[in-house]
């Protein structure tokens, strides 16, 4: 094995999971997402219907109404073990990083992460489809009424849309993710399904470059076949005793 200077780390669902952060649902064909709203009803939608351009296009107050939820719950959870394993990591790795995560939470940030990319975006963030300026975001961003809607703090147009990579569209940054995977000498997938693409494949591509692969996930993911290596279990458990082993600890 080549000298480990580059690591890429990719995050899912399942690290956010563990500190109460909801996932995506399935039930036969169905994919859902379920969740309480700010009036602590359990709501539940389908992904087409609030996760997609056309869903925006023909219900925004809906769309609006399903992220301003996600947006608030960020202030009843926090951080966990994992999140703040791979913050010290960031912190202390005198090699290259990048963290890669397909959740839209805030939590790797406020663990410290600072070498993050959040390839499907970030609750936190408003896009102006006006001025195609982005914002930083607390509050809610709709309104029953499109004339309620706040502005835009940069044009004051009222055409804001959650900073969320839809169904269907691109994920950011992917010319810097696969400049990483390409030099990496490690990938580690932590808490995915192996499922959604493109970020399914970027355990073929480390390896086409020479990285060595692993996975850390609760259960084995429909890649799991792919890997070097797979450990098996909570994210908070697995994730800080790798950091730890990674670190000399």
């Amino acid at each position: 094995m080549r000298d480990l200077e580059n690591i890429v780390v990719l995050t899912g669902a399942g690290i956010s999971a563990e500190s109460g952060i909801p996932t995506f649902r399935t039930h036969g064909a169905v994919s859902y997402w379920e969740y309480d709203d700010a009036d602590g009803v359990r709501k539940r939608h389908r992904i087409e219907d609030v996760c997609t351009p056309e869903a925006l296009a023909r219900d925004p107050a809906l769309v609006h109404r399903f992220y301003d939820a996600r947006r608030a719950q960020l202030d009843a959870v926090s951080p966990n073990a994992a999140h703040q394993a791979l913050a010290r990591l960031d912190a202390g790795w005198t090699g290259e990083l990048l963290i890669v995560t397909q959740n839209v939470d805030d939590l790797h940030e406020r663990a410290g992460a600072v070498r993050l990319v959040h390839m499907h975006g970030a609750l936190r963030s408003a896009w102006c489809l006006a001025c195609d300026g982005r914002s930083g975001w607390h509050g809610p961003m709709g309104a029953e009424q499109a004339g309620d809607w706040p502005p835009c703090p940069a044009c004051g147009a009222r055409a804001l849309r959650p900073d969320i990579v839809f169904f269907g569209e691109m994920p950011y940054q992917m010319d810097r993710i696969e400049a990483a995977l390409a030099g990496a000498d490690l990938f580690v997938s932590i808490g995915t399904s192996g499922a959604v693409y493109p970020a399914a494949g970027f355990v073929r591509m480390a390896a086409a470059h020479g990285a060595r692969t692993l996975e850390l996930n609760l259960e084995p993911s429909a890649g799991s076949h792919l890997f070097d290596d797979s450990r098996f279990g909570p994210a908070t458990e697995l994730v800080p005793h790798w950091v730890a082993e990674l670190s000399g600890g």
